[in-house]
């Protein structure tokens, strides 16, 4: 565990047990502790965290069908303490088989924050039963996701450069999960209600071999989609060095147009995907030109009508191209169909204009001509970039989205002392 890292979980674990140990001391303990139900319980969701769902880029347990039962059947004040017992339980075997490094376990009180809300909630309402009050029990759930949210956030604050955004798109089917799920630790809770009754919280155990079960499956899936994107990953770099190789000017631009083309999209505010394919769109939407001859390509006069039709020909080849490859390409190829089209509906090749545009496209269209302006040609030398963003900032709403131009100005105006400007609007109509 690197330096950042495990200084980041020093303080949100840190946090958590100064909290966890408060709570166990100052908090009301009416309840009497049972040892072996208080162990049945840990045990349950040491259990339950051996069974993982891969989500996005992290994964989910099914804690919650054990940990709200457990809210009623041990001291309140415990709780938080006796989860994160459970959970450095659950990690113990992949340490000992090597699989999981030592330094692993600092995370696991971070991981607990969830447990202190509801703890808290249901000890100052003095309500311990699990068919109270429904509000009650609906603020403790509540409680739950704001304390995890709030200790993932600081996490994330400290470690990653991750907006809250970002962070919702990430663990929101994490906290669906723990919904689901938590009815059926409610009904667990009810049928254990009576102290005499809390060992029949065995009768769940079969519910995690299944799970577990589900969970191996998903993840073999899961490796086999990662093998077949890597693969599609590795033929759209090599389409990449192969239109490098024809064409060095081209090559080069492309990679420019990519870097600042994943700047906007950052800018813009893009989730995981659509960032990928405007990444592997800047790359490619010139690789339709191998089919263009090099005479044309490389003419330092103007092109003729009949050249400049062959020209036009390449986001179509491009296309096919792509679409070839298959996947997730195919929507990188819609992308680089698109590549060329204008705001106002002039462009090529379908005139497609506005929002009829695909986003990706409009960012990748922006970015190349701005690369464009400012790179030196055959034709012509590279304009001075505050020219070059003049430029687009005048064709804002004609040739470009505003938005997109605004963004782009920006990440790149800032150095230059260049900023969007209004410029009169105008409403793209199809065909113009």
């Amino acid at each position: 565990m690197a330096f950042v890292e495990r200084r980041g979980e020093l303080l949100v674990g840190g946090g958590f047990m100064v909290v966890a140990v408060a709570l166990a001391l100052v908090g009301e303990m009416s309840q009497s502790f049972s040892l072996p139900i208080a162990a049945l319980y840990v045990l349950g969701i040491a259990v339950a965290s051996q069974v993982r769902f891969d989500i996005g880029a992290g994964f989910t347990v099914p804690t919650q069908a054990v940990f709200v039962p457990m809210l009623f059947a041990v001291p309140l004040s415990l709780v938080p303490l006796l989860v994160a017992l459970a959970l450095a339980l659950g990690m113990a075997p992949g340490i000992l088989s090597r699989k999981v490094p030592v330094s692993r376990i600092l995370t696991v009180p971070g991981n607990c924050w969830f447990a202190v809300g509801p703890a808290v909630v249901l000890l100052d309402a003095h309500d311990r039963n699990p068919d109270g009050r429904w509000g009650i029990l609906l603020l403790a759930l509540l409680a739950q996701f704001a304390c995890d949210l709030t200790a993932n956030a600081v996490r994330e604050s400290l470690l990653h450069d991750i907006t809250l955004r970002e962070l919702l798109a990430e663990v929101r089917q994490v906290y669906a999960l723990d919904l689901a799920l938590s009815p059926l630790g409610l009904a667990i809770a009810f049928a254990t209600s009576p102290v005499q009754s809390q060992w029949s919280v065995l009768l769940i155990a079969p519910l995690f071999g299944v799970l577990r079960l589900f969970s191996r499956e998903r993840r073999a899936r899961l490796e086999q989609l990662v093998e077949l994107n890597d693969a599609y990953q590795g033929t759209a770099l090599l389409l990449g060095d192969v239109v490098e190789a024809d064409d060095s000017y081209t090559g080069e631009h492309c990679k420019s147009v990519v870097r600042l083309a994943l700047e906007v999209s950052r800018e813009l505010g893009l989730d995981v995907d659509q960032r990928r394919n405007v990444e592997f769109a800047a790359l490619l939407h010139d690789v339709g030109k191998i089919a263009v001859p090099k005479e044309i390509i490389n003419k330092p006069s103007k092109l003729d009508d009949r050249e400049w039709a062959i020209i036009k020909t390449h986001t179509l080849e491009g296309q096919k191209m792509l679409e070839r490859v298959g996947g997730f390409m195919r929507d990188v190829g819609e992308i680089v169909r698109s590549s060329h089209e204008r705001w106002d509906g002039g462009g090529y090749p379908d005139g497609l204009c506005g929002d009829e545009i695909p986003l990706e496209a409009r960012i990748v269209s922006c970015c190349d001509a701005f690369n464009a302006m400012t790179t030196t040609r055959s034709y012509r030398t590279a304009m001075p970039v505050s020219a070059a963003l003049t430029e687009l900032i005048d064709n804002a709403g004609t040739q470009f989205d505003r938005l997109v131009v605004d963004a782009l100005v920006r990440v790149v105006g800032q150095s230059v002392g260049v900023s969007a400007s209004p410029a009169v609007e105008v409403t793209p109509e199809k065909g113009a």
